[in-house]
């Protein structure tokens, strides 16, 4: 078996990619993004996680984390998607103003049934796709500059750091959204 993506230290740094099913742009709404704000807030408080760069995009986001005392970044994470997959799904179903509801919902729902894991919806691609970032700081350089470039290369914003929900302002002297611990 392949230790290529997979979780392999405790305190290790890890470039991670989380994905919705079907590549759904539901981050598209800033309520959506928030629950993903809160929730890592969450898990850094709570939880031992340490975020190193960010970005959320409409339909997936990408970390740059560690973990503090040991913890497996894996259970936080795992942790992380169920909590967040429940209230997404929950703030979609409420949202009387969400004109892509039925839609989504049906596409959460077959992703669900194929999956034997899930009971009825399936929020996120179970693979998080984590890759190492070992002690070299050009990799690290790496990775952080493909994550606060995806909004520059969307079209968003001109340059990384004016997009909100993102790290690179942090990297700039902006205080951003979450607490991060620079390398």
């Amino acid at each position: 078996m392949s230790n290529k993506y997979k979780f392999n230290g405790r305190n290790l740094i890890y470039f991670v990619t989380i994905t919705v099913v079907y590549w759904i742009d539901v981050f598209t709404r800033e309520e959506y993004k928030n629950i993903i704000i809160e929730s890592l807030k969450h898990c850094i408080s709570e939880k031992g996680l340490v975020i190193h760069g960010w970005v959320i995009m409409t339909n997936h986001l990408h970390l740059i984390v560690s973990a503090e005392n040991a913890i497996h970044i894996s259970n936080i994470l795992r942790d992380f998607k169920k909590y967040t997959a429940n209230q997404v799904l929950k703030a979609i179903q409420d949202n009387i103003h969400e004109s892509r509801k039925s839609w989504m919902l049906a596409l959460f729902k077959k992703a669900g049934k194929e999956n034997t894991n899930n009971v009825l919806y399936q929020f996120w691609i179970q693979d998080s796709h984590p890759i190492y970032v070992d002690d070299s700081k050009d990799i690290y350089l790496e990775k952080l500059n493909y994550i606060h470039q995806n909004p520059v290369k969307a079209g968003y914003v001109r340059q990384d750091h004016f997009y909100k929900y993102s790290s690179a302002g942090d990297y700039v002297g902006k205080k951003g959204m979450l607490p991060i611990k620079f390398l």
